[in-house]
């Protein structure tokens, strides 16, 4: 069975830095291009960043450039999304997912969805 499963949320001040963490098992992710997105108490989830198989492409939201920085280590089949100088708007869950086409990923669509991790802000 293909799981995703996310870890690294939790509880931080303002100003201060995640790194979140996305494994993936139950097949090879040879190929696919991993995501991450978040959906925040009351809204849509919204699109943060998508990383290639490689790792040598890498697509972020205007809104979190700058800010935040996908990568991956396929060794481990795993993704990372570190996010810096977070703010209270910050807080949601945060998805990884994988799907084949970048284009597709950026938009939501997904073949495989993780279950997220909660990220939340204090200020």
């Amino acid at each position: 069975q293909v799981q995703l499963v996310e870890s690294g949320g939790g509880l931080v001040q303002a100003g201060g830095s995640l790194r979140l963490s996305c494994a993936a098992s139950g097949r090879t992710f040879s190929g696919y291009y991993m995501g991450w997105f978040r959906q925040a108490p009351g809204k849509e989830r919204e699109f943060d960043a998508t990383i290639s198989w490689s790792g040598g492409r890498t697509y972020y939201a205007d809104s979190m450039k700058g800010r935040i920085t996908i990568s991956r280590d396929n060794a481990k089949n795993t993704v990372y999304l570190q996010i810096n100088s977070l703010k209270p708007e910050d807080t949601a869950v945060y998805y990884c997912a994988a799907e084949r086409g970048g284009l597709r990923l950026r938009v939501g669509v997904a073949d495989y969805w993780g279950q997220g991790t909660q990220v939340t802000v204090s200020s």
